[in-house]
């Protein structure tokens, strides 16, 4: 597995593979070119189908404008065997004539690929473990932590890696909270996160507790709608699962920031064991793979935080991504924001609630938490294309057919 520098990324939302990613390719392919006279891209499934609505076009333009002019084509109805985000960038030079035709792919969480078995990573593998369970048997046969696997194998220069990374996510909390309005877009959607907050303070502890968890969430989730600065974990579309049940735990439990590190670790081992067998791309396998990991991650993370064992750890994670099973990815009018929002709230409440459940278990459970991840992969196989980030089917078929009735 890779490392999690790869994982977790501080980056402009909405989406990150469908802007991050498209604009680090076309930043790769602008310092390839510096100067051509013109350029060609040609977007293909997923990416064509909801890239305006995911900024897409723009992102690219803002990488490649600057060296020469940018002719963006759209192709919903191509859907490339290996991934369907794929982009294809053409550059020209000053006699028209072709210098380099370059197929990428956006493979989700901001990161690329030439084609099967061709990632673009920086850091090459560095884990040598690539299921949870036997890194869990490592830990409880050496008395460790998952956190202290991701030491031994990262070195000690990630801690201030995941520094950086947890004062992006509460900055990113913090923004939201106090930030108002509307959401960009034709949906027209008020901001919650600051109603939420001022709300939740003003009931009883246990009912002010759960409504904190939302607003942060939300706050999150509607920085990243804005193409605010967030942090991929594992995805833009499921960024405010993780930082909504870490800031609560922070503020609310008072957990020391080395505490919060370890717990951002052991999520990170979580979301690395999906990316690496499976995927974390909704255009892939389906919303399961953004917010399903996500909560996942987060529910690992809480029950690292309140001392749960390598084996109720796992079984948090299990159960995070369990109940996400088949959960579509059918943004409305290709916006990062209905039912994309909501369902970052819920999955950091269900976070908790996984936490709980496996805390009050001795650990043992008959689906280990590897078995989901390959019924996850086949899940998202099984689904039709409609349901994954193109917009055809689902929640945003049956809005466009209510505003095609008015």
């Amino acid at each position: 597995m890779k490392s999690l520098k790869e994982l977790y990324k501080i980056g402009k939302g909405p989406s990150s593979s469908h802007t991050m990613g498209p604009y680090n390719a076309a930043q790769i392919f602008a310092g390839k070119h510096p100067d051509a006279a013109r350029f060609e891209v040609t977007l293909l499934g997923s990416l064509a189908a909801t890239g305006k609505g995911h900024m897409t076009d723009l992102a690219i333009m803002e990488a490649l404008s600057p060296v020469a002019p940018v002719e963006i084509l759209w192709r919903p109805d191509v859907f490339p065997p290996y991934h369907p985000n794929g982009m294809v960038f053409k550059a020209y030079a000053p006699d028209g004539t072709l210098r380099e035709e370059w197929t990428a792919y956006s493979i989700g969480g901001g990161a690329l690929s030439e084609g099967e078995g061709r990632e673009m990573s920086v850091s090459g593998d560095i884990y040598a473990m690539n299921t949870l369970t036997e890194i869990a048997e490592w830990c409880d046969a050496n008395g460790r932590s998952y956190w202290e696997y991701v030491d031994q194998c990262e070195g000690p220069e990630i801690w201030n890696y995941l520094q950086e990374i947890w004062e992006a996510m509460k900055a990113s909390v913090e923004r939201g909270l106090n930030t108002e309005g509307r959401l960009p877009g034709p949906l027209n959607l008020a901001r919650k996160a600051s109603v939420y907050h001022v709300k939740a303070l003003g009931y009883q502890p246990n009912l002010r507790s759960r409504g904190l968890v939302f607003s942060y969430a939300l706050a999150v989730s509607e920085e990243n709608a804005s193409g605010g600065m967030i942090v991929t974990a594992p995805t833009c579309g499921s960024c405010g699962v993780m930082p909504g049940v870490l800031y609560h735990l922070a503020h609310g439990h008072g957990f020391t920031d080395t505490k919060i590190l370890h717990a951002l670790a052991t999520a990170g081992i979580v979301g690395n064991v999906v990316k690496q067998n499976a995927s974390i791309s909704g255009a892939e396998v389906g919303c399961q793979g953004e917010v399903g990991v996500a909560c996942a991650m987060a529910s690992a993370a809480a029950c690292q935080l309140f001392g749960g064992s390598p084996y109720q750890i796992e079984y948090a994670a299990e159960m995070g991504l369990e109940h996400h099973l088949g959960m579509t990815c059918d943004p409305i009018c290709g916006l990062v924001q209905i039912p994309c929002i909501e369902r970052n709230a819920f999955a950091a409440t269900r976070a908790l609630d996984s936490d709980i459940y496996a805390t009050f278990s001795d650990g043992k459970h008959r689906i280990s938490f590897d078995h989901v991840v390959e019924v996850m992969k086949q899940t998202g196989k099984d689904l039709p294309s409609l349901y994954k980030e193109t917009s055809a089917g689902g929640l945003a078929l049956r809005y466009e057919r209510k505003m095609q009735q008015k």
